[in-house]
């Protein structure tokens, strides 16, 4: 595979933005950590860092279509495994070309109220 060409495993920033403008159920899965994810991450995506997949896999499984997400799209690749590897799995589970360094040239990333307030996310107050 050469540059810029991307394999059935993956789905494109535009393929992405396009399913949720039509309202299309994606569970968009970012594997980074919750300080990274607080900095910027793909509206509406949700927070499971890549060491704690493999606990929370169960509760993916049963979806219709999960998206896996990374800053470059390879870690996202091997999260898109562990998650098509479990046996409760029945859905399309795809990752992110290109990460979101490829998301972030077309489209908004959206920050956490910590981030923007600089609030530590681990505070509790």
């Amino acid at each position: 595979m050469s540059d810029g060409e991307i394999s059935d495993d993956e789905i494109t920033p535009e393929e992405l933005n396009a399913l949720l403008e039509e309202g299309e159920d994606v569970r968009i899965v970012d594997i980074r950590s919750a300080g990274e994810f607080d900095r910027g991450s793909i509206p509406g995506s949700e927070n499971v860092p890549f060491q704690t997949l493999p606990r929370e896999v169960e509760e993916l499984a049963g979806e219709e279509r999960v998206v896996t997400v990374c800053p470059k799209g390879q870690a996202s690749l091997q999260a898109m495994r562990i998650i098509e590897s479990y046996e409760g799995t029945d859905g399309e589970v795809r990752s992110l070309a290109g990460g979101l360094d490829a998301w972030s040239r077309d489209y908004e990333l959206e920050k956490s109220e910590e981030s923007e307030t600089g609030a530590d996310a681990d505070a509790p107050f």
